[in-house]
Formats: C-alpha cells, structure tokens, sequence
C-alpha cells in the first residue's frame, strides 16, 4: 500500500474532479466484520484510499471519473474498483466495491476531516524501550529500479549476526505487515532480535518509503525485491553474509523459494502459512472453506467450489491475455446466475498482471528445488491456506522440510474460534506464543545465532 502522490495527468483531468473534492467514508462487511475505508480527493487532483483499521493511509487511486452520476475509481496496489451512484445532492455514493472475484457494497458519504478513533488494543505490539537498535534504512533493486525502505534491527552485543528477511502476504502491506492495527513483523522481528538474530522488515512497493507499485508488479518482482534485500545486508559488516535467510507469511512464503530459485543466496528458509499448492487451487479451496465456515449449506459450497474452479480455469488458460480472462470469467459467472452488469465488475482484477501470475503460479519446483533447511508452519483452523491441503503436499514435495501444524490458529497465527477473516480485528492476541516459539527455536538453531 503506498504513501507516494499519483498527480492527475492534466489540467482536464482535474477539472473533471474538482467537484468531487473532500473526504468520503465507508465500510466494508468482510466476514463479519465492518471494515472502515476513506477516499480523500484533494483540491490538486490527488487521490489516496486510508484504510485506518489496517492503519494503511495514501494508497494512490486512480481513474476517478463521474459519467452520467456514476463515480467509478480503481485502486491499482490491492487489485480494486469501485462503481456506484452519486446522490442528487451530491453528498453519497452508493455502490460495490470489487476485488478478485468478490463484489461487497460500499456507500461513501462526504464528511469532514476529522481525528481518527483510537485503535483497539494489540498488547503485543512492542514499545521502547529495547534491548537492541534499530535503524531505519533503504536499499535499491537496482533490475527494478526502485528504492525499498525499511526497520533493520540489530542484537545487543559484537556480531557479525545471523539475520531473516521478512517478507509479507499479499496485497501491498506496510513494513510491519499491519491489519486490523494487529502488527506481527514487528512482533517478529522483536521476539527474533531479542533471541541474537538481526531482522530486516521492509514497506512493499509503493507503501510507505519504498518507491515503485504498479498494477503490473507481480510475486517474480517481490522474489526480486527479497534478493535485493539479502544483497543490502550482505554488505553490512554486522550481518554474516553466510547465515541471510528469508521467512515469508502466506505470499511471502511462497515468494521466499522463488527468490531462492532464481538464485538469491539464502541459508534458510521460513514459510508461515505458505502455499505448496498452485494459486488456483488456494483461491477455490480458500473460497469453499470460507463459505462453509460461515454457514453455507454442503450444495450451497459445491456449488462454489464448482464455479470458483471453472473461474480459475479460465484464469490459467488465458494467463497471458487479460482480455481473455476477462471475457472467459464473465460468461462463468453469467451461468452461474450473475447478471451480466454484476459479472462484469466482478472479473475486472482477474485480468491483473498479479492475478493471472498468482492463480497460474505451481511453487512446487521452487520448493523441490530447496537445499536449506526449510520450516513451514501452518495453523489448524486457517481458511485461507489450509493446513491438510498445503502441508500434505510441501510433505511430498520437500520431504526433508520441517512441517508443524499449529491446532486452533488462524491464518494469522492467532488463536480463533472460527477461522474467519471476521475475527482477525476482534482478538487482541497478534501471534500465538507457541507460533513465536517454534519459529525462533528453530531458527536460533539452524542459524547458530548466540542468545
């Protein structure tokens, strides 16, 4: 998610908008839970999404327009679109938000700017004072021609160190992985640090100090960006060059083989929550499982197991030609009920450079490929990623990785009830003790990190 201004190309373009200048204000219901988001049009034609629960702010919008009383605007880095009415008195616009194959209604109504409610409680997010430094830095890819920021934090005592790159799941996320104001890379990288492992986490394209983030930006240039930041702390006489690892959660960790594979020198390897199986077969599981733990019927989820399967097909079949995907989807959608107005918007993100990479995108030969110690954990009530559908098959694949399944974790690592996105705001827990544990345990002995 990003900080950096996207200007309005010309005079034109701001003058189509200058009408539509302020602050508009919304929910999303997601699994339960209402989700604030707030568009901000500046009197310059600048254009940025807040995201305040997810303390996510500056997210560039673009393509904002307002034809015959219907606003639309997309927001490029999370793959989405809005479309809906303004009112008469030009005080409301109610419509849909769309995002994958999801389409949630969204009303945004102007209001003033005003001081932003205080976050829930996170008693594990860490507070100074530390028993160790911390330094903010930057680093180029120089292949994408970008500048990535980021925290490095440094034990106490002489190095040089072991060190862990962390990497984040999708959607572009801030350097702490924020959600729901829950922040667990800098829980990571705390528990890590203190345990003698220096921990670099860094904002993803577009978010926050790093430059770059287009809607062509795909996981093969976050792999790109991962081998940048194990070439920045190579050069670090703090950090031994030869005990660099990466530890990803849910795209992150599968980003980290695929860095790997394309020749980043890491010593090992962490997948939390990371997939072993393709991104067509995630997202119609991950869709399935939803829908069942919400309270879907057994047809009702066969039912959408069987569409969301014919929509990733269609996804593989044309991932070179967005326009395919687009046209092919739209008619699954059609037959499946969906009026043709509804299915339109619906496929627009698929068609991303992103969503056709991810959903066409099999990990197994980065992780057969591994020749690192590789630990993947997984949580037994995660939807998203389900445990028995991505252990059982990284098992296979890499049958000398360590594989732990967390009972009663979500996708988060945090202890749920239900598993549901809805709950991930609702707990005050970031990351599960025994999730923490594990992970550093193992990391301290295969990095041979002194306490």
């Amino acid at each position: 998610m990003m900080i950096e201004a996207l200007a309005t190309a010309t005079a034109q373009a701001e003058a189509e908008t200058a009408d539509l200048v302020g602050r508009w204000e919304g929910a999303l219901n997601v699994g339960g839970t209402s989700l604030p988001l707030v568009i901000r049009v500046e009197a310059d034609g600048q254009v940025f999404m807040d995201s305040p629960a997810q303390n996510a702010r500056g997210i560039p919008v673009t393509e904002l327009s307002e034809t015959g009383g219907v606003v639309r605007f997309t927001v490029p880095v999370a793959h989405g679109r809005f479309e809906g009415a303004r009112s008469a008195d030009s005080q409301t616009w109610t419509g849909a938000w769309s995002q994958g194959t999801a389409s949630l209604p969204l009303i945004l109504t102007r209001a003033a700017t005003g001081a932003e409610p205080a976050g829930p409680a996170r008693p594990q997010t860490p507070a100074p004072p530390f028993p160790y430094a911390a330094e903010d830095v930057t680093f180029p890819n120089a292949g994408a021609g970008i500048t990535l920021a980021g925290t490095l934090t440094l034990p106490a005592g002489v190095g040089p160190f072991p060190a862990v790159v962390l990497l984040t799941g999708s959607g572009a996320q801030d350097r702490d992985e924020t959600i729901f104001d829950h922040k667990p890379f800098a829980v990571w990288a705390d528990a890590l640090t203190r345990r003698g492992i220096a921990v670099l986490r860094y904002d993803d394209r577009g978010v926050g100090g790093s430059g770059g983030g287009t809607a062509e930006d795909t996981s093969a240039d976050f792999a790109a960006d991962a081998a940048a930041a194990i070439a920045f702390l190579r050069t670090r006489p703090e950090i031994d060059p030869a005990r660099i690892g990466l530890m990803g959660h849910s795209e992150g960790g599968m980003t980290a083989p695929l860095a790997v594979s394309q020749g980043a020198p890491a010593a090992f390897v962490v997948m939390i929550t990371g997939q072993a199986v393709s991104g067509a077969d995630i997202i119609t599981e991950q869709a399935a499982r939803l829908a069942q733990a919400a309270g879907a019927s057994p047809d009702q989820v066969a039912e959408i197991r069987r569409t969301q399967g014919q929509i990733m097909a269609a996804v593989v079949r044309n991932k070179d030609d967005g326009a395919a995907v687009a046209r092919d989807a739209e008619a699954v959608l059609i037959a499946a009920g969906q009026s043709a107005e509804q299915a339109h918007a619906g496929v627009r993100p698929l068609s991303s450079p992103w969503y056709r990479w991810f959903a066409s995108h099999d990990p197994a030969p980065a992780l057969a490929g591994l020749h690192v110690p590789l630990l993947a954990i997984y949580g037994g009530k995660d939807l998203q990623v389900p445990a028995d559908q991505n252990a059982e098959a990284l098992a296979r694949i890499q049958p000398d990785a360590e594989i732990v399944v967390l009972p009663g974790l979500n996708h988060l690592m945090q202890h749920a009830t239900t598993g549901l996105p809805g709950e991930y705001a609702t707990l005050t827990e970031t990351l599960a003790p025994e999730a923490i544990s594990t992970v550093t345990d193992w990391m301290v002995r295969v990095s041979g990190a002194r306490p």
